[in-house]
């Protein structure tokens, strides 16, 4: 189990081990996050949040862990993976990379040990505040999965981020870099155990031209933790990004998702199924930025809340002056299971050229009766019937997913609680 240290000070980073330059860089964050407030619902992309109630002092970072290799935990959800990075409470206790792809030049393990490690964080620019700077302040161990040009491997890479203590703020970091004509599956598994804890992931992907990057986070976090996450993506000239994303757990459990599409005739597909129960809030934010010319993006949110959940959604297509030629599309859905459960959605559009196609919807409502009547109609029961529109409901995007084996775990996973709604 970690312990954790007293405070969020300069002194702190800059004590956590790691090259100079990373030292130095903990350092610097550490001073810049002093100067920061924490984001309030005053500012329209936290607005409906509920970042008011986070009370940062009740947190610290975690200094140290005890869990070995063979106690950390690796859930089941591939059979067969190119390789496996566990970090727990963000340290990193177990590599594997398979021989086959070290051969060609595939690398997966911390950014300190990597002479480039510099350059790869921060590659790709995001949103500042106390938070994301207290993540560069304290981030103990990022990891970098790179693929070098035109390699393209087969079997997925599984991440493992797992939280395991009280009280202890963690900040775990994911960097995943494709080069030219190259290809890869990424499963990021954020899991953890029944503790209150903070935790504040970010991830980025970088799509050199021409590559395909397929990108899964299950996020399923225990019912007390407060994880506000980051996800950062550019991709260039051609190439495509699958960013998908599964929300079944934590409390309060945040994402604010990127993708610049840089290149010429880019491709970026956001996706993403979610579902609340008891008082959980889910929070989506997200960013489509057209930055070149025939750039495609495409958005499927689809979401269901039951108990007093609640859902957020704010979303934006920005199409800068030069993304003429772009198609750009924005949805999302959200299904009302209880009197109780309130949900917010929020498309936005933003255009600075006249020849493009764009689009954006969006729905909250309960379940179509129509449907519910069918079934019953013919014999289905009440609850089996409620059961079987919200799967189907959720097939549309789950359909879509990288790595099928491990979205059978997130059909699972949603089966399990609504299961709940028949108790």
């Amino acid at each position: 189990m970690a312990s954790t240290t007293s405070t969020f000070d300069p002194a702190h980073a800059a004590a956590l081990p790691g090259p100079e330059w990373l030292r130095a860089r903990r350092t610097a964050a550490a001073e810049q996050a002093e100067s920061l407030e924490l984001p309030t619902t005053e500012e329209e992309v936290w607005r409906y949040s509920r970042v008011d109630d986070l009370d940062l002092d009740a947190y610290a970072p975690a200094s140290s862990s005890d869990l070995s290799a063979a106690d950390a935990p690796v859930p089941r959800l591939l059979s067969d993976v190119a390789g496996t990075i566990v970090v727990v409470d963000g340290r990193i206790v177990r590599i594997e990379l398979d021989p086959r792809w070290a051969e060609r030049g595939v690398t997966l393990g911390p950014v300190a040990d990597r002479p480039d490690g510099v350059d790869l964080l921060g590659a790709v620019p995001g949103e500042v505040d106390r938070l994301t700077a207290l993540h560069d302040a304290f981030s103990v161990d990022p990891v970098a999965l790179v693929v070098p040009d035109g390699v393209t491997v087969a079997q997925p890479f599984l991440v493992v981020d797992h939280v395991a203590t009280a009280g202890a703020a963690t900040f775990p970091r994911l960097v995943v870099r494709l080069g030219a004509d190259a290809e890869a599956t990424v499963v990021d598994h954020h899991t953890g155990d029944d503790v209150d804890a903070l935790v504040v992931p970010i991830v980025e992907l970088v799509v050199g031209p021409s590559s395909r990057l397929h990108y899964l986070n299950l996020q399923d976090r225990g019912p007390r933790t407060w994880q506000i996450a980051s996800q950062r993506s550019r991709v260039e000239g051609q190439a495509t990004l699958v960013a998908a994303q599964a929300a079944l757990g934590g409390g309060y459990a945040r994402t604010r998702a990127d993708c610049r599409l840089a290149g010429r005739g880019a491709t970026g597909n956001l996706l993403a199924v979610y579902y609340g129960d008891d008082d959980q809030t889910m929070d989506f934010r997200t960013f489509q930025d057209h930055a070149a010319p025939d750039t495609t993006s495409n958005l499927l949110f689809k979401g269901a809340v039951a108990g007093r959940s609640r859902s957020v959604y704010t979303g934006l297509i920005r199409v800068r002056p030069e993304g003429r030629g772009t198609n750009a599309f924005q949805t999302n859905r959200t299904i009302k299971l209880s009197d109780d459960a309130w949900a917010e959605s929020v498309p936005n559009l933003e255009i600075e050229n006249n020849d493009v196609h764009c689009s954006h919807a969006s729905a909250v409502g309960p379940i179509d009766e129509e449907q519910r009547f069918y079934l019953e109609s013919r014999g289905v029961p009440p609850s089996v019937a409620e059961r079987l529109i919200v799967t189907g409901f959720f097939d549309e995007v789950l359909d879509q997913y990288p790595a099928p084996e491990a979205v059978a775990s997130i059909r699972a996973g949603v089966a399990s609680r609504l299961d709940r709604l028949d108790r």
